[in-house]
């Protein structure tokens, strides 16, 4: 009881935090895509470090990295350059804690050393696992696993120079974080980052104006600016740059051969609506030293392996983002009363919760079934053609709904959302960048539309496929003759989000279908081939309300 005088009130129905839980054991969608499209003893793994990620600690360190963003120390006390990127040490923790769970290499840890690289591209195994992990980190802390991704699908890019390939995989396979400042020679461990884009050019990398000057072989050096220099801090770079025979790919260092540091001028950290605990730089090169990687003339080409993998990434990073607001939401309608009854009771917010549950429900089967396309594409050319096609789309749908998941959650909490106390702004302020980032939603429809008009047998056979694993549910037919409908189309551009719209439904659909309850799977294919309802309990969900309930969070 309050102290007579001291207090106005007593404090209840209020909340206990979500803590010291395990987001792997509670997640049952995540387990049952994790067992329909992973390997035996992913689901052991995932467990050890759901449990790590739920702790009171852990999410601590979330809070603080995010709380202490970093800092630009351009020049040090004796007015030299350094380009120095600060940051906090719960940032640094994170990273460790990432890079040693594998999250840089564990998709080519697997593999003897001569099976890394098949007809110069790099193939990795594992990718249904890591993607699991990233899901469940994402949903804690996403802005750290930006330097983590770039590190991870760089290696796709090196592929197109084997010798940098070989000298630098020992450094990114180690697991270990070395935060130091120096070159990455003298490292245990290594990060990478990416420069593509520049003020006049955006998405358009063929518009870049950075040049590049041969000096001798495969070394050059570079002259111009990146508008986004992804992750500054990182020991080495993927940029691209106009050369004599065109725009091409290269890999920059922090630090030139001979130890002195590198011509990267950092002009200003960017002031970002999210992703704060992670830095993105504006940069000038000054005559900056850089490795070729591949052939003069196909930059695109070369980066574009990056490019896929990181796609990958931001759909697993949105799928756990939407994954921890849902979680968020429904631990508060659990606990939380309001006019004598807990919100969870409450028809119209049962409703609201279910079809928030029903989303986060495809979004991981989808995206696991997309990481299994990943890790089978080297022998199965119809899985190659599934992650050309389908990629783009599916980052489309769930990365451009996740805000709107998150907000939906927010307001699952009321003011007790809104707050800073509460994750959900964060994850509600981290939900737009895997939307922008590798290709915004226009760029990410159009590339669908090439994908299945550049090869239309490939796009016929991964349409039959999709349309066998969804033949019992209803307007699934229809949703594929639409979809026919749509590639046929003379002038097609005009028309390509609603495309994607729909093969991202029927390869989410075609998903839950080997994953979840078939209750369920119909109840998706009933609620969302037709994009009647965009709001969030708008959907009739009765019937399957409770199943989706228990399986986005068992009730204690």
């Amino acid at each position: 009881m309050p102290l007579e005088g001291s207090t106005t009130h007593e404090v209840f129905n209020q909340t206990p935090p979500l803590v010291d839980v395990n987001f792997a054991a509670l997640d049952q969608p995540l387990l049952g895509a994790l067992d329909a499209f992973g390997v035996k003893g992913d689901a052991t793994h995932l467990a050890k470090q759901g449990a790590m990620l739920g702790t009171a600690a852990h999410l601590e360190l979330a809070r603080l990295a995010n709380e202490n963003p970093p800092k630009l120390k351009i020049f040090d006390a004796r007015g030299l350059r350094q380009d120095l990127v600060e940051f906090h040490p719960a940032y640094h923790e994170l990273m460790r804690r990432s890079m040693e769970a594998g999250l840089a290499s564990s998709t080519f840890e697997s593999l003897p050393a001569d099976r890394v690289l098949t007809n110069g591209k790099l193939h990795g195994k594992g990718h249904v696992a890591r993607s699991a992990l990233h899901y469940l980190m994402s949903g804690v802390e996403a802005g750290h696993l930006c330097p983590v991704t770039m590190t991870h699908a760089g290696s796709a890019a090196l592929a197109s120079a084997p010798t940098h390939l070989k000298a630098l995989m020992p450094l990114i396979a180690s697991r270990v974080y070395d935060a130091s400042f120096r070159p990455f020679w003298e490292k245990r461990g290594i990060t990478l980052g990416m420069g593509m884009t520049e003020k006049q050019g955006g998405s358009d990398v063929r518009a870049n104006t950075t040049r590049a000057r041969q000096i001798a072989g495969d070394e050059y050096e570079i002259t111009g600016h990146k508008w986004f220099l992804s992750a500054p801090m990182c020991d080495a770079f993927l940029v691209l740059a106009q050369a004599v025979g065109g725009l091409t790919c290269f890999l920059m260092p922090r630090f030139r051969p001979d130890g002195a540091l590198n011509g990267l001028h950092l002009q200003r950290l960017k002031d970002k609506l999210g992703n704060r605990s992670n830095a993105s730089s504006e940069v000038e090169f000054v005559k900056a030293f850089a490795w070729r990687i591949g052939p003069e003339g196909r930059g695109v080409q070369t980066i574009i392996e990056m490019v896929q993998l990181t796609r990958l990434d931001c759909i697993s990073s949105s799928a756990g983002l939407m994954r921890m607001g849902l979680a968020l939401a429904m631990h508060h309608a659990r606990h939380r009363s309001a006019f004598q009854r807990k919100l969870v009771q409450q028809p119209a917010m049962r409703m609201t919760l279910a079809d928030l549950a029903l989303s986060a429900e495809a979004a991981i089967a989808v995206a696991l079934r997309l990481a299994q396309a990943f890790d089978r594409s080297e022998k199965e050319p119809v899985q190659a053609a599934y992650a050309r096609l389908i990629t783009p789309a599916i980052k489309f749908a769930i990365c451009k709904s996740a805000p709107g998941f998150l907000y939906e959650a927010m307001e699952c909490l009321g003011g007790n959302g809104y707050v800073e106390e509460s994750p959900l702004p964060r994850l509600y302020r981290e939900a737009p960048v895997n939307a922008i980032w590798e290709g915004s939603g226009n760029i990410m429809a159009l590339d669908v539309l090439r994908a299945a008009r550049r090869d239309r047998e490939a796009t016929r056979t991964v349409l039959a496929e999709l349309a066998r694993q969804t033949h019992d549910l209803p307007e699934a037919d229809r949703l594929v003759e639409r979809i026919k409908a749509f590639i046929a189309q003379d002038e097609a551009q005009g028309s390509a989000r609603a495309l994607t719209l729909d093969l991202a439904a029927l390869a989410s659909a075609a998903a839950l279908a080997q994953c979840a309850p078939h209750a369920l799977t119909e109840a998706f294919a009933r609620t969302r081939f037709h994009r009647a309802h965009e709001l969030f309990g708008a959907n009739e969900l009765d019937e399957e309300c409770e199943q989706l309930l228990e399986r986005a969070l068992p009730a204690s």
